[in-house]
This record gives C-alpha cells, structure tokens and sequence, in this order.
C-alpha cells in the first residue's frame, strides 16, 4: 500500500485536483486557489522526473503569473461592475 505513495503519484493526484477544480468551480477566485494546486502538482512532477532547473524556474514563474492572473480577474470584475452600473443608469 505504501508503495504507491511516492513523490510522483502525489504530484500527480495534486496537479488532477487542480485540473478539475479549475474547469468545474465557477467563481475565478476558486479557480485560482486551484491553480496554485495545479502549479504544485506540476513542479512536483518537474521535479520528479529530476529537471531541477526547470522546477527551479517553474517555482520562480509561477507565483508571478498568479498574481499577474489576480490582477485580471480583478480589472475584469472593475469593468463588469462598471458597465452594470452604466446599463443600470440607462434603465433607470
């Protein structure tokens, strides 16, 4: 039983969690959550197979990347919220 418990199956049901999460939850925020899941699956893999450098890099990029992806969804959610607003005004 223990056998199957290694670095390489872990980062594998991590980086698997995080893709579903991602393509089932609804609300952005969820789907960050499960992107960073996914990242560390994914570095786990990396990792893994022994491209240290790349994991090195990986781990590097992609809490920037999660932020940059913040920072979208958040402008994004600004302009809905705006333009809402606006159609609310006209109705009105």
């Amino acid at each position: 039983m223990l056998e199957w418990i290694t670095l390489t199956t872990v980062s594998a049901a991590v980086l698997i969690i995080g893709t579903i999460g991602i393509i089932v939850l609804p609300k952005p925020v969820d789907k960050v959550i499960m992107l960073s899941l996914l990242q560390g699956g994914f570095i786990g893999m990396i990792v893994s197979a022994k491209y240290l450098d790349v994991a090195m890099a990986a781990a590097i990029f992609d809490p920037i990347a999660t932020v940059i992806f913040l920072i979208g969804i958040t402008k994004i959610q600004d302009i809905r919220n705006q333009r809402q607003e606006e159609e609310e005004g006209n109705l009105a």
